[in-house]
């Protein structure tokens, strides 16, 4: 139960850390937007022809007498809505970084010289183009492990009583934890973190990572409200990465106490985290360059 206090602690402090840098966040809001717009046209246009698909998918039906093929269809229309919603809420913090990856870069290093005590923060040393190319090629590996998990859930979803009780909640938990992975990425491509090595930090301390993601899936269904927490969950994210890695100046989450390791020249303090941190990010193998 810590590390999922603490995962929630750290998504709280970053909606506070937003909520404290106006600019930073009127910034950060733009690419949310776009992509609300874009994924909100995708679900209406499912939701007035999801019936139309289903009936086209499923001939062997036709056939099926009252109200057995209607109460078929309409279930599978269901399913096929919620399966995604699911997958909507997953992409959209991935397309939404992409599309705004040069916002959250600035946001995200902004937090890190905040916190950090010699006020600098990481860089990749990458030209833009490469950083974005880096970003669609782990987002893409990214989707294809959920539409994975997407698709195994849909057919445990035919279960009876299980596929509407407990398979919704473990979609619920596999949805946090690709959110999380997604936005901690943000601040942990800086450091040259690659992706296999960032999913098995996360996997070390899977608590941690559904206690900062579950809750933003469950908030990302109400509408709109993705747009206004994402630049916060960028910042929140940020902090989770100086966890992860160990690093001084981490903000101290886990400290039992809401707020306490804040100091009074707007940094926050810590040390370094226990668990399964990586106390030397400089010897994690980069992307760029062969492991040693």
């Amino acid at each position: 139960m810590g590390d999922l206090v603490v995962g929630f602690k750290y998504l709280a402090k970053g909606q506070r850390w937003v909520a404290g840098h106006g600019r930073s966040y009127g910034f950060g809001l733009v690419p949310g937007l776009i992509t609300l717009v874009l994924y909100g046209a995708a679900l209406v246009a499912l939701a007035l022809w999801g019936a139309d698909f289903v009936g086209w998918a499923t001939p062997f039906a036709d056939d099926w007498s009252s109200p057995w093929g209607g109460l078929f269809r309409g279930f599978l229309t269901a399913v096929l809505f919620a399966l995604a919603l699911m997958l909507a809420v997953i992409t959209f913090t991935a397309v939404t970084l992409l599309v705004g990856q040069p916002f959250y870069e600035a946001l995200s290093e902004q937090v890190d010289r905040d916190v950090s005590p010699d006020g600098t923060a990481p860089e990749s040393g990458l030209p833009l183009w490469r950083d974005l190319w880096i970003s669609a090629r782990d987002s893409l590996r990214i989707l294809v492990r959920a539409a994975l998990w997407g698709i195994l859930l849909f057919a445990l979803g035919f279960v009876p009583v299980l596929g509407q009780t407990v398979v919704p909640a473990i979609g619920f938990l596999v949805t946090g934890f690709f959110l999380t992975e997604e936005l901690t990425a943000v601040a942990l491509a800086r450091r040259s973190v690659e992706l296999r090595r960032r999913l098995t930090m996360l996997r070390a301390r899977k608590s941690l990572a559904w206690g900062f993601g579950t809750p933003l899936a469950l908030a990302f269904l109400v509408p709109f409200v993705a747009v206004f927490l994402m630049p916060g969950a960028v910042a929140g994210a940020t902090l989770m990465a100086r966890d992860l890695l160990g690093e001084d100046g981490a903000d101290a989450a886990s400290d039992g106490s809401d707020g306490a390791g804040d100091r009074g020249d707007g940094q926050v303090g810590g040390g370094d985290s226990a668990g399964t941190a990586v106390t030397n990010p400089s010897a994690l193998t980069s992307p760029h360059q062969p492991p040693q």
